[in-house]
């Protein structure tokens, strides 16, 4: 058998289409004892769902690193085929290649089974044991991180006799039953018994999915022609430790005998990369920071004491790693104000290096927390604004709905500043420049949330200065109003213009 590979198919089900809320679930799949088609050689098996695997060649007992992420609907049956194929060349038409055989089964057969694992025989072909197919599902986090990390090895062991080792190494994320899930293959490196390997990019999510403690394990092999690879050693770790970067403690022994053979981490960025809207260039702001500088420069002339609180939302925290939805960025819980824009600058970059950023995304709970402070001073003597910096995720939509809805009884406005290519269709819709917001059948009083796309005030020639200014006029433009329409609608007017006279300068004194 050259190559293999296993085709999926969704069927009676349309997961664009969906309303109801869905969880996220990865599926993994594994085959076992595949019929052995080629003559000379073991099946090069692959498999397809929305999409092909990955060819593994020479193997009748495949692991598969591509994985096929799906909605899980509890409410609704999702029938699922998958067809296993020998490919023996590089044609896309899959009746040129050799059928292993299928299995049907639905998404929450597999969810449903021990330790969400479901093993199944292979059928299709009359009067064959066609093996079995593994079927492993794991809830996603919402982690969108990234990791880049490149990795190095020392005196591996020459497992061939006519030449040194062509290694590649192999990742496993662990699994709460124990077992472990493939996510990851470097390439092979050939007749080198010290290679370096290709830096990768890998979600945070399919390496650990957001656990930063969830044991990783490498294996090291060195790669044959036959499929046979030769195991070589392996090492245990965790996203934590790599975190760590290169250093000593990041230096893993791999040999079965215990011997000064090495795999060292190179190099690691996480999650602070060029991929992440949170990137830390040395050179530049990102885009969340020149939002809030651009605005948050022109609005803090209007605060007389410039002692900001500054709020995150959509992370885990230290020490226990909750999820939190409306935590201070400098972590002080009793005293959440920065020092001006540079405070809150300060306490956002340093909140990256602490926290964990992770979904779902809630407004609600910052909206709210905003508004308890606003229903305390009606009279018209303070006036909150709140300044919201985001992707344009949000999965509170109707807590949120509800919430502005509250808010526009009080002394406050909402300011929405989207970041990323996203779209912002729900950010619209919270505007209510077209469509006044309501929630249960009831409207907001007023329209107190101005939204602005960042990516719409990006100078071309890339003057920031200039794009932040364009930016800051346009987003503050409707604050005035807004304020103004709340003093009116309480009859608040403002206090009399004090009166100068002479007679109120003070006396020189005689000569």
């Amino acid at each position: 058998m050259d190559k293999v590979e296993a085709t999926a198919t969704v069927r009676d089900f349309d997961p664009i289409s969906g309303s109801i809320p869905a969880t996220k679930v990865e599926i993994t799949v594994s085959c076992r004892n595949l019929l052995d088609r080629d003559t000379f050689s073991k099946s090069d098996p692959c498999k397809f769902t929305f999409g092909r695997t990955e060819v593994i060649d020479n193997t009748l007992n495949p692991d598969f690193v591509r994985k096929y992420i799906l909605d899980y609907f509890f409410e609704e049956k999702q029938n699922l085929r998958f067809d296993v194929y020998d490919i023996d060349s590089k044609s896309p038409d899959l009746a040129k290649h050799d059928f292993l055989g299928q299995v049907f089964c639905t998404l929450g057969e597999i969810v449903g089974s021990p330790a969400s694992r479901l093993e199944k025989p292979l059928g299709g072909i009359p009067g064959k044991k066609c093996g079995t197919i593994i079927l492993s599902a794991e809830e996603l986090g919402n982690c969108r991180d990234y990791a880049t990390m490149q990795f190095c090895a020392n005196k591996l062991d020459k497992k061939d006799f006519f030449g040194k080792s062509d290694p590649f190494m192999v990742f496993y994320r662990s699994n709460e039953d124990g077992t472990f899930t493939i996510c990851h293959k470097t390439e092979v490196v050939k007749n080198t018994l010290n290679p370096v390997w290709q830096p990768f990019s890998i979600p945070v999510r399919a390496l650990c999915n957001g656990d930063y403690d969830r044991t990783i394990k490498v294996e090291v092999y060195d790669w044959d022609r036959d499929g046979s690879h030769d195991f070589i050693g392996e090492f245990t770790t965790s996203f934590k430790e790599l975190c760590r970067g290169e250093n000593q403690l990041n230096v893993y022994e791999v040999s079965a005998d215990k011997t000064a053979n090495t795999v060292s981490l190179l190099s690691f960025r996480n999650p602070s990369q060029s991929t992440s809207l949170h990137y830390m260039n040395p050179y530049q702001m990102n885009a969340y920071a020149m939002a809030l500088k651009a605005v948050g420069e022109i609005i803090q002339d209007y605060d007389s004491d410039k002692m900001f609180p500054a709020l995150g939302f959509g992370a885990k925290l230290p020490p226990d790693w909750r999820v939190s939805h409306e935590f201070p960025l400098n972590g002080n819980v009793d005293n959440p104000y920065c020092n001006g824009m540079e405070g809150i600058l300060e306490a956002y970059h340093q909140s990256l290096k602490t926290v964990q950023l992770y979904g779902p995304t809630n407004f609600a709970p910052v909206v709210n927390h905003v508004a308890r402070y606003a229903a305390a001073v009606q009279d018209g003597s303070q006036y909150f604004v709140l300044l919201i910096i985001t992707d344009g995720v949000i999965s509170d939509m109707a807590q949120t709905k509800e919430a502005i809805v509250n808010a526009a009884k009080l002394p406050m406005s909402i300011i929405i500043v989207g970041v990323g290519q996203a779209e912002f269709d729900a950010m619209v819709e919270l505007d209510g420049d077209d469509v006044r917001i309501s929630s249960r059948g009831k409207v907001a009083e007023r329209d107190i949330v101005q939204f602005v796309p960042f990516r719409d005030y990006m100078d071309r020639t890339g003057n920031h200065v200039l794009s932040m200014a364009r930016l800051a006029k346009d987003v503050l433009a409707e604050i005035p109003d807004q304020l103004i329409s709340y003093m009116k609608s309480r009859a608040i007017k403002p206090n009399p213009v004090p009166v100068y006279s002479p007679s109120d300068e003070p006396l020189s004194n005689p000569v």
